[in-house]
């Protein structure tokens, strides 16, 4: 005796179409976080090496901006009592500290152009990214002139 097995309705093509799509697409997903820093990234105190914040970096017309989405300090509340510009006296949290960063053309790791605000000193730096360990790291440069002439600190992505 044979058994003959019968697929049980074309009702069921869309659901596996869906499904089949959803598996093939994840690995763009992770290919395109791996070669781009937009997404939630932790930031770590490069003098302490303690969690400060949860930086949201965002990308609009090849230029990237990072916003702080969330302080892991004590301090909450804080606002930018040293800051020159339109953000002082503004709260650091939900406040944008990097701008008109883009990615650089001869190397897709690097992003560069532009500037980032350390709301602890209220100064605006050049500011340069790289991305490493495939992606999951992002090294953010601030500097005065020439990027010799500055520091770094790691983040971690969050998402």
């Amino acid at each position: 005796m044979t058994t003959t097995y019968r697929f049980p309705s074309r009702a069921f093509a869309p659901a596996v179409l869906a499904a089949s799509a959803l598996v093939l697409a994840t690995p763009a997903v992770h290919a395109q976080a791996a070669d781009s820093p937009v997404g939630l990234w932790k930031n770590i105190d490069d003098q302490t090496q303690k969690p400060k914040a949860l930086i949201r970096i965002t990308e609009k017309d090849g230029v990237i901006s990072g916003r702080i989405e969330k302080i892991l300090t004590d301090r909450p509340d804080a606002v930018c009592d040293k800051c020159t510009d339109s953000r002082k006296d503004q709260p650091v949290q939900g406040m944008t500290i990097i701008e008109g960063i883009r990615r650089n053309a001869d190397d897709a790791t690097l992003f560069d152009g532009g500037e980032i605000l350390d709301p602890n000193n209220g100064k605006v730096y050049r500011s340069r990214m790289r991305l490493t360990e495939g992606g999951k790291k992002l090294e953010v440069r601030g500097y005065i002139g020439a990027p010799l002439f500055g520091r770094t600190q790691t983040w971690i992505r969050e998402e």
